[in-house]
């Protein structure tokens, strides 16, 4: 018995390391940071007639637009991420986009780098949409902007508000304040 007590103790001790006890422990995160400096989400539109003049013309009942949205959101989608991201402790400001929600409180959600994503389409880009995991219920409404401290992972998950490309294992969540 003494011996089971000590390993749930290793256990429990284990996993407390993996994450920082303290707010300042938890790396500040820009969300430039989570794309790659070489991904180029264009380059695969190129000929598409996006660019003025020949895309200028181009209205929403239109074939050709359609086909392009269509392609930018197959691009954005799998948009790639940032390995050296994986694992790490973070702290990232954004907005809330509300996934699954008990009377607690959010226990998952999106957060988007600006006002309005994944509420009007299209959404972001794969990279720049975090799956925000609560460890306890967040209080919180949709697009409220807030700071969001936890492990981040590499994880494609997709949602009927956007695809995202990080997983947020959040183990706090504070009303956003801006630093002076």
């Amino acid at each position: 018995m003494q011996r089971r007590h000590l390993l749930l103790g290793l256990a429990a001790a284990s996993a407390a390391a993996a994450l920082p006890a303290r707010a300042a422990e938890f790396r500040e995160l820009k969300w430039e940071e989570l794309v790659p400096k070489d991904w180029d989400p264009l380059k695969d539109l190129q000929g598409m007639g996006l660019g003025a003049p020949e895309g200028s013309g181009l209205n929403d009942a239109d074939p050709k637009a359609q086909a392009m949205l269509e392609k930018l959101r197959e691009i954005w989608d799998k948009a790639p991420t940032v390995p050296a991201m994986d694992g790490r402790a973070v702290r990232l400001p954004g907005f809330v986009v509300p996934l699954d929600e008990t009377p607690a409180g959010l226990t998952s959600f999106l957060l988007v780098p600006y006002f309005g994503a994944c509420i009007h389409t299209p959404p972001p880009p794969a990279n720049q949409i975090v799956h925000v995991h609560a460890k306890t219920p967040v209080k919180s409404r949709t697009m409220e902007a807030v700071w969001v401290r936890g492990k981040l992972r590499i994880e494609r998950a997709a949602s009927s508000m956007g695809t995202s490309g990080y997983r947020l294992d959040a183990v706090g969540v504070e009303p956003y304040v801006e630093r002076r």
